[in-house]
């Protein structure tokens, strides 16, 4: 009779370990089927400066010159989110006849701005159907001796302030990936410097002074004056 018992007790322990595994599997089933369908959405890009039809009647300024004029007569220039996103749209289409000619699915580059990290989006068209993929970056500039050392961060802050990581990599469609998630797009994304070459160097390695805040791009070509060289300064 002890037999018995044991061996139900065990039959039910082995029941319940298998239903708990084909839950589990039943989970991670449906939260993979739910990031699918995200991946496939196209992000809401509505509320990128320059979107829209509206956008496309104001004049865009070249931003080649403008910042060669900042940099020449030592003043600084603040770029707005509508004004990149307008160069971008002039400018790639007059450049994806090269490098990017094999990629036809490329329709459009954006950035969108926020508080300390931008976010550089692909739109895309793959069998005639809109997509996007994207990727945060976040400028840190840390004053030497001499000058500032710009570096750029693949990464958008954490998910959550009380949670440090995962940090926050880009998008893929409308979901939100985690940052080693990039590995996947990032050979796509290595071509596009060298498009913009010119005017990378002019923003990035020229700039002494770098910000990115809510909508806008603030550069300054002059070397802060407060006698701080030497401590790391993040902007």
């Amino acid at each position: 009779m002890a037999d018995s018992s044991d061996s139900k007790k065990n039959q039910s322990g082995g029941g319940c370990f298998r239903k708990l595994i084909v839950l589990i599997i039943l989970l991670a089933s449906i939260g993979i089927g739910v990031g699918c369908f995200f991946i496939a959405q196209k992000q809401d890009l509505s509320d990128i400066g320059g979107y829209g039809p509206v956008a496309k009647a104001t004049p865009v300024r070249d931003l080649r010159v403008v910042l060669r004029n900042s940099i020449d007569r030592g003043y600084p220039v603040t770029l707005t989110e509508t004004e990149i996103n307008q160069w971008l749209g002039r400018t790639l289409r007059t450049k994806q006849g090269g490098l990017l000619a094999g990629q036809v699915s490329l329709e459009r580059l954006w950035v969108r701005l926020d508080d300390e990290f931008a976010e550089v989006i692909m739109e895309r068209k793959f069998m005639g159907k809109p997509f996007t993929v994207s990727m945060f970056l976040k400028i840190e500039q840390i004053q030497g001796p001499r000058e500032a050392v710009t570096e750029v961060h693949l990464e958008g802050g954490p998910y959550d302030e009380r949670l440090p990581f995962p940090t926050r990599g880009g998008r893929f469609g409308r979901l939100v990936v985690p940052q080693g998630f990039l590995l996947l797009v990032l050979p796509a994304f290595k071509k596009l410097p060298d498009l913009f070459h010119e005017e990378i160097d002019l923003a990035f390695k020229d700039m002494a002074r770098i910000k990115i805040k809510k909508n806008q791009l603030v550069l300054d070509p002059k070397e802060p004056s407060d006698g701080q060289s030497g401590l790391p300064q993040s902007f």
